[in-house]
C-alpha cells in the first residue's frame, strides 16, 4: 500500500470518527443543540441578514452596471503599483472594508467571473480583500468590549492598515506579468431594472449560504464547550500562554475566535489580562476572522477554479500583522478614555433594532455607497471625454 492511499484512507477514517462524533453529540444534548440552532437563526435574522443583503445588492450592481469598469482607469495609477491588479479592482477592496466579512470576497468572485480580472488577480485580492466592517469594530469591539471609542478607531485603522501590508506582500503572487484581461469591447450599458433584479437574486442565494454555515458553527461550537474538548485544549493553550507572559484565562477566548469571531471578541470582556493583550487578541481574531467566514468564502470560490490558499495565507498574516501592530500601539492609545454619551446612546438603540428597521438603516448606508460609485463613474466618463477630446 503506496503513502497516498495511506494518507487518503487516514483522511476516511478520521472524517467518519468526527462525524460520529459530532452525530452522537447532538443525539446526547438535543435540547441544547436545538437553542442553539435557535440563537444561530436568530443572528442570522436579526443581524447577519440585515447588515450584509443590501450590501450584496451594491457589490453585485457595481460589476452588473459597469462601475468597476469606469471607475478602473481613474483608480488604476493606485491599484496598480501598490498591488499589481488593475484599477477595475477596487470596489472589492473599498466594499471590503466598508460592507464587512463577506462581502470583500463576494465582490472578488463577480470581478473575475464577469472576467474583469485575470485568476492571479483574484487570488491576490482574496488575500487582503475580505474585511471586517467599522461598524464592528467601532461598535462592538470598541465600545462594547473595550469602552473607548478611542481603542476601536485605533483598532479599525490598525485593521486597514494590515489589510494593505497583507496586499504589498502578495502583490508578486502568480505569473510576474499577469495583468487585467484584455479590455472588454464596448458593449450596450444593461438596462438598471434587470441588472437589478439579477442582483437582488444573487444575493439572496449568498445569504441564504452564509446563514446555513453560521447555524452549524454555532451548534458546533456549543458542542465544544459541552462536551469539554475545548476546555481540554484551553488548558493546553493556556499553559503556552503562561509562559509567554499572557493570562492562561484568554485561551479559551482565543480558541473560540478562531472558530467564530463574534463569539470569540465579545468573550475579551472584563478585567482578565491586561489591555494590550486583550486588545491585540482582538486584532488578531479581526484579522483571521474565523472558520465561520472562511466557509462562507470558500462556498463562494465553488467551481471558479480559485485556490483557496492565498485566501487562508492572507487571513493568516493579516491577524499576525494586525497582533504585532497593536502590541505596539495601544500602550500610546488613551484606552482609558470613555465612549461619549452620544456613542453610547446609538449603540444601545442599534441593539435594540428590529429586522426591519436594522435593514433599513443598512440598505441606506449601501445605497450611499452605490451613490458614490455612479457619481466616481460618471466623473470618470467626463475624464475620459475630455482626454478623448484632446487626441482629436
Amino acid at each position: 500500500m503506496d503513502l497516498t492511499t495511506l494518507r487518503q484512507r487516514a483522511y476516511d477514517i478520521l472524517t467518519l470518527a468526527g462525524l460520529l462524533a459530532v452525530t452522537a453529540g447532538l443525539l446526547a444534548l438535543p435540547s441544547q443543540m436545538v437553542a442553539a440552532a435557535g440563537e444561530g437563526v436568530e443572528m442570522c435574522f436579526n443581524v447577519l441578514i440585515p447588515s450584509l443583503f443590501p450590501f450584496f445588492v451594491i457589490s453585485n450592481l457595481t460589476v452588473e452596471l459597469g462601475l468597476a469598469d469606469r471607475l478602473g482607469d481613474a483608480l488604476a495609477p493606485v491599484m496598480e503599483p501598490l498591488f499589481n491588479v488593475g484599477g477595475q479592482c477596487a470596489p472589492a477592496l473599498i466594499l471590503g472594508l466598508v460592507g464587512g466579512y463577506p462581502v470583500g470576497a463576494r465582490t472578488v468572485i463577480n470581478l473575475y467571473t464577469s472576467g474583469r480580472c485575470t485568476k492571479a488577480e483574484a487570488e491576490r485580492l482574496l488575500a487582503f480583500c475580505n474585511n471586517s466592517g467599522p461598524a464592528f469594530i467601532f461598535g462592538v469591539v470598541g465600545a462594547g468590549i473595550f469602552s473607548s471609542s478611542a481603542l476601536g478607531a485605533a483598532l479599525y485603522l490598525i485593521h486597514a492598515v494590515s489589510s494593505v501590508l497583507v496586499g504589498l506582500v502578495f502583490r508578486s503572487w502568480g505569473p510576474a506579468l499577469a495583468r487585467r484581461p484584455e479590455k472588454r469591447p464596448e458593449t450596450e450599458r444593461p438596462a438598471f431594472a434587470g441588472a437589478f433584479v439579477r442582483s437582488v437574486s444573487s444575493a439572496f442565494s449568498g445569504c441564504l449560504g452564509i446563514c446555513g454555515f453560521v447555524i452549524f458553527f454555532t451548534v458546533l461550537l456549543r458542542l465544544l464547550l459541552l462536551s469539554g474538548v475545548m476546555a481540554g485544549a484551553s488548558r493546553v493553550l493556556g499553559g503556552v500562554f503562561r509562559m509567554v507572559g499572557l493570562d492562561p484565562s484568554l485561551a479559551s477566548r482565543f480558541l473560540t475566535g478562531l472558530v467564530e469571531l463574534t463569539s470569540g471578541v465579545w468573550g475579551l470582556r472584563g478585567e482578565a489580562g491586561s489591555i494590550t493583550a486583550r486588545a491585540a487578541l482582538a486584532a488578531f481574531m479581526l484579522g483571521w476572522a474565523g472558520l465561520s467566514v472562511h466557509c462562507q468564502v470558500l462556498s463562494f470560490l465553488g467551481s471558479t477554479g480559485l485556490k483557496a490558499r492565498t485566501y487562508i495565507l492572507g487571513k493568516l498574516l493579516h491577524g499576525l500583522f494586525s497582533a504585532g501592530l497593536a502590541a505596539v500601539i495601544v500602550p500610546f492609545v488613551p484606552v482609558k478614555t470613555p465612549v461619549g454619551a452620544y456613542l453610547t446612546s446609538q449603540i444601545d438603540r442599534l441593539a435594540a433594532l428590529d429586522f426591519s428597521a436594522a435593514l433599513g438603516a443598512s440598505a441606506l448606508l449601501s445605497a450611499g455607497v452605490l451613490l458614490i460609485f455612479l457619481l466616481s463613474g460618471r466623473l470618470c466618463e467626463k475624464i475620459s471625454g475630455k482626454k478623448g477630446g484632446k487626441g482629436i
